[in-house]
């Protein structure tokens, strides 16, 4: 009879032990309640409860969990209508709130984000709502973080993974980029014309340059050569009248019948010379240039 009783009591001692131990793993949280009412939250780890007092409630996963993809019509500021498919990532912070609080997470979340992505894509214009995903994420996802604390939610982020189109719209939009991309042609056309000319024109205004610098550099050429040539006559001159002053007229009559001479010689061997009359007084001339250049080697 001991020995059962002793039994009987080594069985209520494993199961008062079973009932109170209880081991949360990593990623869950249990939520305790005691006569029907929230006692507390065990972490993760090694717990202990009051046996048949309290129980385990509820197992709630504290992993980052995600939205079925949903799509969602939504009007833009230039009248627009499109659908947006969009999912929600979020993970538990308070289990207690997100039991108490709420009935379905997933569906007031989906239900909130429906209401807070029509309101942001309204604010855009269509392509806009296209090039500006990342920075209206990022205002959905703010905007819901406020909404859901009280369900002890946190939102992760939120995603909008396609913006659908009807068919009209695409083809008002291919309309739209083809009328564009001609008026970029027509632009690229008329600047490049426009560079051309201006080439032209710098073109033209060097050749004129360099002709006024060749125009230039010759008037210099021909200035130069005046003044050599009048630096030349003037030491001639020079050597003329200091001849003149040493040997008087004799000299002054031989430069001059020198001067005929050349003058003479330059009439013969002219290309259209045929016959050559000559005063009758050459000879004398050339006679008198003997005479004197005899009298100059005396």
């Amino acid at each position: 009879m001991d020995s059962i009783i002793a039994v009987l009591i080594f069985l209520l001692a494993l199961l008062v032990l079973f009932k109170g131990i209880k081991v949360v793993p990593q990623s869950n949280v249990f939520v305790v309640e005691r006569f029907g009412r929230y006692l507390k939250t065990l972490n993760a780890g090694l717990n202990f409860i009051v046996p048949f007092l309290d129980r385990i409630a509820h197992r709630i996963s504290i992993q980052e969990r995600q939205l079925p993809e949903f799509k969602i019509s939504v009007i833009t500021r230039d009248n627009v209508e499109v659908q947006l498919e969009s999912t929600v990532y979020y993970r538990v912070t308070d289990a207690a709130s997100s039991i108490y609080r709420i009935q379905d997470i997933n569906q007031a979340l989906r239900t909130t984000s429906e209401s807070i992505i029509r309101s942001a894509a309204g604010k855009l214009e269509l392509d806009e709502l296209q090039s500006s995903r990342e920075s209206m994420n990022l205002e959905i996802a703010n905007n819901l973080k406020e909404a859901a604390i009280v369900w002890g939610i946190d939102i992760t982020r939120t995603e909008i993974t396609d913006v659908i189109i009807n068919e009209q719209t695409k083809e008002a939009q291919r309309q739209q980029l083809n009328a564009e991309r001609e008026c970029r042609a027509v632009i690229a056309r008329a600047e490049g014309e426009k560079r051309a000319m201006e080439l032209a024109a710098e073109a033209k205004l060097f050749e004129a340059q360099k002709d006024a610098d060749a125009v230039k550099v010759k008037a210099d050429a021909d200035a130069y050569a005046v003044k050599v040539k009048a630096e030349a006559d003037a030491e001639q001159t020079r050597v003329v009248a200091a001849a003149i002053a040493d040997n008087g007229h004799p000299a002054i009559e031989f430069e001059i019948m020198k001067r005929q001479v050349n003058a003479l010689s330059d009439i013969a061997s002219a290309d259209n010379a045929r016959t050559i009359i000559l005063p009758t007084d050459v000879t004398g001339v050339l006679g008198a240039i003997e005479v004197f250049y005899e009298n100059i080697r005396k």
